[in-house]
């Protein structure tokens, strides 16, 4: 699993910086991407380089996804979380801030397969 925590202003240089290289040696390590999102910050904080940067991961690891957790306090971060597990590969599911310990929990365990 990689993770990470989004305060303050986040750019595409985050993302190239931190976020990439870590996915990149997790997925060539195991074949396959958990992540974990801890949003800190306003959304109005992500530069639309960031969410380039964020639309570019998905795109490139769209095979690898097998979980990702994004925990915020936004009720619509979590909610889109949850609606985006449709559309990808993978399972999304977004948590409350107090729920850390269980995205944590649930984003490192093993996937069960969907009936």
């Amino acid at each position: 699993m990689v993770a990470f925590r989004a305060t303050g202003t986040v750019s595409s240089e985050d993302f190239e910086r931190i976020v990439m290289p870590a996915v990149n040696k997790l997925v060539e390590l195991t074949g396959e991407l958990n992540y974990l999102m801890i949003i800190d910050t306003d959304l109005k904080n992500f530069t639309l380089g960031a969410w380039w940067q964020d639309a570019l991961l998905g795109i490139k690891k769209i095979m690898k996804w097998r979980r990702a957790a994004i925990v915020s306090n936004s009720e619509g971060i979590r909610k889109f979380t949850d609606i985006f597990s449709v559309v990808m590969p993978g399972e999304f599911r977004g948590f409350d801030s107090n729920e850390l310990e269980n995205a944590i929990t649930w984003v490192s365990e093993k996937s069960r397969a969907k009936v």
